[in-house]
This record gives C-alpha cells, sequence and structure tokens, in this order.
C-alpha cells in the first residue's frame, strides 16, 4: 500500500515535470513566443534544468534537446523506480532489465507528448468557441497548426465548422493504441 502511494506520487510529480519539458520543447519547435502566461510558467518551471543543460548539449536543427533530454531521462526514472519497488531487480542482471527500462522511459514520454497534443487541441476547440481572444488562444493554436494544417488541406470546412482538430484527436487515439 505503501509502495503504490509513494509510486502515484512520484509518478505523478515526474509526469508533470516532463509535461513541462515536453510543452517547452514544442514552444520551442513550433517557434511559439515565450512572452506570455503559458511561456512564463512553463519557463519558470523548467529553467533550473533546462538551463545548465544548455552548455552541454547544444540544440539539433533547432530543436532543444535539453528541455527534451530531461523529459524522456525522468520517465526512465520513474520507470526504474516501478521495476525497482515491484522487486523486479532481484534476479534479473542490470543488463537485461536496463534496455527495458530505457525503452518503456522513451514510450512514456512518447505517450505523454501525444497526451499534450490531445489536450492542447481540445483547449483550442474550446477557446475558439468560448473565449477567441484569450491569452492562451494565440500560443495553443501556434502549438497545435503544423497538427492541423495538414488535415485542414485534405478536410474541408463543413457550414463553417472546422472539424481537423476533432479528425487529430481520433488520429492522436489511434496511434495511443498501438503505443
Amino acid at each position: 500500500m505503501i509502495v503504490a502511494a509513494g509510486l502515484f506520487l512520484l509518478d505523478a510529480l515526474l509526469s508533470f515535470l516532463t509535461v513541462a519539458l515536453l510543452l517547452r520543447f514544442f514552444m520551442q519547435a513550433c517557434r511559439v513566443s515565450f512572452n506570455n502566461q503559458l511561456g512564463t510558467f512553463v519557463v519558470a518551471l523548467t529553467n533550473w534544468l533546462v538551463r545548465p543543460l544548455r552548455r552541454a548539449l547544444p540544440g539539433f536543427y533547432g530543436l532543444d534537446l535539453a528541455s527534451l533530454l530531461p523529459a524522456c531521462l525522468l520517465q526512465v526514472v520513474y520507470a526504474s523506480a516501478v521495476f525497482i519497488l515491484r522487486g523486479g531487480i532481484e534476479g534479473a542482471a542490470v543488463g537485461a532489465w536496463l534496455p527495458l527500462v530505457f525503452w518503456y522511459g522513451l514510450l512514456a514520454t512518447l505517450r505523454l507528448a501525444i497526451y499534450l497534443l490531445i489536450a492542447a487541441l481540445l483547449l483550442q476547440a474550446v477557446l475558439s468557441w468560448v473565449s477567441p481572444y484569450s491569452p492562451l488562444a494565440q500560443p495553443v493554436s501556434q502549438l497545435t497548426r503544423p497538427v492541423l494544417r495538414p488535415i485542414q488541406r485534405l478536410l474541408p470546412t463543413i457550414g463553417g465548422v472546422d472539424l481537423s482538430p476533432l479528425v487529430a484527436i481520433v488520429l492522436a487515439q489511434l496511434l495511443l493504441m498501438f503505443l
């Protein structure tokens, strides 16, 4: 019972930080301005980890590896904790379970990135109907634009309603089924 509670708290904390790091990575990749409430929050939350890593880990083709690598490593730490606390280390050699833990951490990071995309798509859809001039509308729109634009080229608006977020969410859910 205590192990389950500890793993729950560790998962909540590490997943929250991983999502913040992934959001920072995607905001930079999509060229979203950090001069808004969302950007300020993400930078304040992750700067302590990303800033020192930037000195040792440069960007790669405009991608912020100093944000992406710690996101993956946090999920590897969680996967290791689950494996160790559930008694998986007793009979297994480190060389046997370490690649599996890294693979699980990579898949968990990818899942969180897809959940982040789904949340951004839902938030954009709600904001477009309720408050299109909200301070969050512009950064969320810039985050989802690379995903929605190809779908919008294939699927025209029907009766003035853009169904591309719905199609993107269904495709993201389908991708989650295979992960």
